[in-house]
C-alpha cells in the first residue's frame, strides 16, 4: 500500500463588498497613496461593515464557495478547522458555528490561532489528520475580520489590514501529491512587538482600556519588518535545501501578504523570478489568516498538477514557517 499524502483538491474564497482604497484612507488619517504604495504595495483592502457579522460570516461564505465549486456534499466533511486571529467571541468556537452553518453536520471542528501564520500551521495539522488514515477530508479555512481590532486613526496599522477568508479542502492522495515537508518555528519573546493586548485573560477589557484604545492592534513596525524579512527568507531557504530543490524546481512561491518588500526579499533570497511569486496584496492588503488561501484561489486557474509550491508566513507571537507542497489537480 502506498503512503497516504494530504493534497489540496479545492479552493474557495470570500471578500466583503466594501473597498477601502488608499484615497479614502487619505481622508481618515495622515497618509497618502504614494506613501502607502511605496512602503507596502497595498492599493486597497476589503472591509466587512455589516453590523453583527464577524469572522464566521467570512468563513461560511468562503466554505460555501468551495462547496459549490467542488460540488461536494457538506455532510461528507469530517473536520473543519478555522484558522483565525479574530474569532467571533471568546469561549465559543467559530469553527463549530461555521461547520453547522454550512451543513457539515458530521464534522468535528476547532479554531487554530497563530496570528498571520495560522493558516500555515493549519496546513500542518490538516495534513496530519489525513495522513493518519482515519480521516479522508478536512476543510481548512483561513478567515479574519481584522477591521474589528484596527484603530483607523493609527496609520501604522490601518493602512495594512483588510478582511477576508479563503478555504481549501485537504483529501487523501495515493499519487504522492500534497504536503511533503514543513519547517515551523516560534519565539514568544517577540509578542511585545505585535499584539492586541486588551481583551485577553492577562489584560481583560475594561471601560478605561477601551476608552484609551488599548484593545486595538499595536505594532512596532521596524522590529516586525526586520524579523519578518529575515525569518521568512530563512525558512524558505531551509525548506529548499532540505528537499534538494533549486529555483528551477519551484513553480510558485506562496508567501504571506503582509508587505510587498518582505515578499520580494523572500523571493530574492532564493533567487526566484518575479513571475513565480504569487501576489495579491495590492487588492486585499494583509488579511492575516486568509492571505495564503486567497492566493491559491486567485491563482487556481494557473496551477497545474504536479506544480511545486513553497509556502512561507510570519506573524505575531512570533510564529513563522515554510511548507513544501505539490499541487494535485488541473482546474
Amino acid at each position: 500500500m502506498s503512503k497516504i499524502t494530504a493534497a489540496i483538491t479545492a479552493t474557495g474564497a470570500y471578500l466583503p463588498d466594501f473597498v477601502l482604497t488608499n484615497q479614502i484612507l487619505e481622508t481618515m488619517v495622515d497618509t497618502n497613496d504614494e506613501w502607502i504604495t511605496t512602503r507596502t504595495g497595498i492599493k486597497e483592502r476589503r472591509i466587512l461593515k455589516e453590523e453583527g457579522k464577524g469572522t464566521s460570516f467570512l468563513a461560511i461564505n468562503a466554505a460555501q464557495d468551495l462547496i459549490n465549486k467542488k460540488g461536494i456534499d457538506p455532510k461528507s466533511i469530517e473536520l473543519v478547522i478555522v484558522a483565525t486571529a479574530t474569532p467571533d467571541m471568546k469561549a465559543a468556537s467559530t469553527a463549530a458555528f461555521t461547520a453547522s452553518n454550512i451543513g457539515a453536520v458530521n464534522a468535528f471542528s476547532f479554531d487554530l490561532e497563530a496570528a498571520c501564520s495560522s493558516f500555515l500551521y493549519g496546513m500542518s495539522v490538516a495534513a496530519r489528520y489525513i495522513e493518519s488514515g482515519k480521516y479522508k477530508n478536512v476543510l481548512l479555512i483561513g478567515a479574519d475580520k481584522n477591521s474589528s481590532m484596527i484603530n483607523y486613526e493609527d496609520r501604522a496599522t490601518c493602512i495594512i489590514f483588510g478582511d477576508g477568508a479563503g478555504a481549501v479542502l485537504f483529501e487523501a492522495s495515493q499519487e504522492g501529491y500534497g504536503l511533503h515537508d514543513e519547517y515551523l518555528r516560534s519565539d514568544g519573546s517577540g509578542r511585545e512587538f505585535l499584539q492586541a493586548t486588551y481583551g485577553g485573560s492577562s489584560y481583560p477589557s475594561t471601560p478605561e482600556a477601551v476608552a484609551q484604545g488599548k484593545h486595538y492592534v499595536f505594532q512596532e513596525g521596524k522590529t516586525v519588518f526586520k524579523n519578518a524579512v529575515f525569518n521568512m527568507a530563512d525558512v524558505t531557504e531551509k525548506i529548499l535545501e532540505r528537499n534538494n530543490l533549486t529555483k528551477q524546481d519551484i513553480s510558485w512561491l506562496v508567501a504571506h501578504q503582509a508587505n510587498k518588500r518582505i515578499i520580494e526579499a523572500t523571493a530574492n533570497r532564493v533567487q526566484l523570478e518575479e513571475e513565480k511569486v504569487m501576489m495579491n496584496i495590492q487588492k486585499y492588503g494583509n488579511t492575516t489568516s486568509a492571505t495564503l488561501p486567497l492566493l491559491l484561489n486567485d491563482y487556481e486557474n494557473q496551477l497545474k498538477k504536479g506544480d511545486k509550491l513553497i509556502f512561507a508566513a510570519f506573524g505575531g507571537g512570533f510564529a513563522w514557517g515554510s511548507i513544501y507542497l505539490t499541487w494535485a489537480y488541473n482546474s
